[in-house]
């Protein structure tokens, strides 16, 4: 009767045996990624078949939107200069308008006035001098009080008479005509639509 436990031949197979081979030492450094060159592959080129030639007209057209982002600026701030922001619209304001630009405004040699106080209220002035424009400053700045409470009260007379309905606030229109009125005539926006003098 064979044995169930069979002894395993001492001779090994030959077919079973492993060739052990001594790796090369690399003289690439450790992390080093092969190019596609080294590995054989080639990059693909871009289909060209498909593509549309560019044309002149096209070229032309791409060439001249850079001097048209400067033509829209200055149209869109003559539009404004013309007819202002929304912050411009409503029959008040057009009113409150008009009544600082029918006028003289002190407001608008107050800047060019505080460039004189600033100048000579410089340390290396004559005390005189200094002594001017302190009295320029507080000229100046009493009659921009002066002149904004009469155009307040103007605009707030003028507003009842013309639209006792209005729920424009008052505290703000007053402001507005202000600002407006420091401002020189030239820089306004809108620009002015009654000259000075003009009755309102």
């Amino acid at each position: 009767m064979p044995s169930l436990f069979r002894r395993k031949s001492a001779d090994p197979d030959s077919s079973a045996t492993v060739v052990v081979t001594e790796e090369q030492p690399s003289a690439r450094p450790r992390g080093y990624t092969p190019s596609k060159k080294e590995l054989g592959r080639e990059t693909p080129k871009r289909p060209v078949a498909g593509r549309r030639p560019r044309r002149a007209d096209e070229a032309a057209d791409q060439g001249g939107g850079a001097g048209a982002a400067p033509t829209g600026r200055a149209e869109a701030a003559a539009e404004f200069r013309r007819e202002g922001g929304p912050r411009d619209r409503g029959p008040e304001r057009l009113l409150a308008r008009n009544v600082v630009d029918s006028r003289r405004t002190v407001g608008t040699w107050f800047f060019g006035g505080a460039l004189i106080v600033l100048i000579g209220s410089n340390q290396a002035m004559p005390p005189a001098i200094r002594l001017a424009s302190n009295i320029v400053w507080g000229a100046l700045a009493l009659g921009v009080v002066i002149d904004s409470i009469l155009i307040s009260r103007k605009i707030k007379k003028l507003v009842r008479e013309r639209f006792p309905n209005s729920g424009e606030r008052m505290g703000s229109l007053y402001l507005y005509a202000i600002m407006r009125s420091i401002t020189f005539r030239r820089m306004r926006a809108p620009a002015p639509q009654v000259n000075i003098g003009d009755k309102i």
